[in-house]
């Protein structure tokens, strides 16, 4: 009996990983400079780095807080979604 319960929990486990895995994560960050190819902002682990942003038509300054988008966990599509 012990081992099907093991089973189980792997499987709900695996499960919970997986979904976690896939997600979008959204947080809040700070403008540290504007370059030609982006905003360079702090990411959610602390690290710089350069986001274009999505919404048209807005310039965006330093040290302005915004929010930013990580889709599916894939960092190169991180983009600026919106203003704080």
């Amino acid at each position: 009996m012990k081992s099907i319960s093991d089973e189980i929990l792997k499987a709900i486990k695996y499960g919970i990983e997986r979904k976690t895995i896939a997600c979008d994560k959204t947080y809040k960050s700070v403008i540290k400079t504007v370059t030609s190819k982006g905003y360079v902002i702090l990411d959610n682990t602390g690290s710089e780095r350069t986001v274009k942003c999505c919404i048209p038509n807005l310039d965006l300054r330093v040290g302005q807080s915004v929010w930013v988008k990580m889709p599916q966990n894939d960092i190169k599509s991180t983009h600026i979604c919106g203003v704080v």
